[in-house]
């Protein structure tokens, strides 16, 4: 009698290991996408830019126009490169820049200012897509040892608009961040208009309201998200947006 059950156990259980697996995702499909290096802005469908908030120092002269060298945001690419990423580049590669921003303040209090991408064309703001599902978003960032809080803001799929906290800038030099993106933050939707993925709409950079306000640099490099690409895509995913009228005046 024994005997029998257990055989009848071991049944069982090759029984169930021959049973095949469907909610494992294939691992194969989770990647890291680069979004931006910064070594060469012409290479993308955007451009980046700034904007500060009301008390950012601007100089004029004396007939009220602005010297564009004395004033605030200053914003461009400075030669530059994470020592940790060093190894991985080439001659083959070229020079390596870094995305930069400087601001100046007239007085303490409520400052911030935005790193941002921008329609290369227009100027309008540029919402990067981020596809599949998305797990996190990494980067590297210069800090100078100043008490500002560095935020990244991203839309959902539903369109609504998340700030996460991704670091505290009172260190000096490089450091990799990686801003984990909540499981809460809905990243497909099944509504008829609106985004369809996940973007990233920039950086935002906020100062204690008693550091000092009169000087404040900041750097960006490798920003990159890390997905699970296949997540979404499904057997004829290519079919779901018909357009049969383009077909007919091809002649399909």
């Amino acid at each position: 009698m024994k005997q029998g059950g257990l055989i009848c156990i071991c049944l069982v259980l090759v029984s169930l290991l021959c049973v095949p697996v469907f909610a494992q995702p294939n691992t194969k499909s989770v990647e890291t996408i680069l979004i931006d290096n910064f070594d060469d802005p012409d290479a993308k469908d955007w451009v980046w830019d700034v904007s500060a908030s009301r008390s950012i120092h601007v100089e004029k002269d004396s007939n009220g126009d602005v010297i564009a060298a004395k004033s605030y945001p200053q914003f461009g690419y400075a030669e530059g490169i994470p020592n940790s990423l060093r190894a991985y580049r080439t001659a083959a590669d070229g020079t390596p820049f870094v995305l930069g921003a400087q601001v100046s303040y007239d007085r303490k209090g409520d400052n911030w200012f935005e790193v941002y991408p921008a329609d290369r064309d227009t100027g309008a703001v540029y919402e990067i897509p981020l596809m599949g599902q998305v797990s996190q978003i990494d980067f590297w960032t210069w800090g100078a040892n100043y008490l500002y809080y560095l935020e990244v803001i991203i839309r959902d799929a539903y369109g609504t608009v998340h700030v996460l906290p991704a670091t505290t800038m009172n260190f000096e030099g490089w450091r990799n961040i990686i801003v984990q993106i909540p499981t809460y933050i809905r990243q497909q939707s099944k509504l008829r208009s609106g985004p369809e993925n996940l973007t990233f709409i920039g950086f935002r950079v906020r100062a204690d309201a008693n550091e000092y306000a009169d000087d404040f640099a900041i750097y960006f490099d490798q920003l990159r998200y890390t997905t699970y690409t296949m997540n979404f895509i499904y057997d004829g995913y290519e079919l779901r947006k018909p357009n049969f009228a383009a077909q007919e005046e091809s002649g399909k």
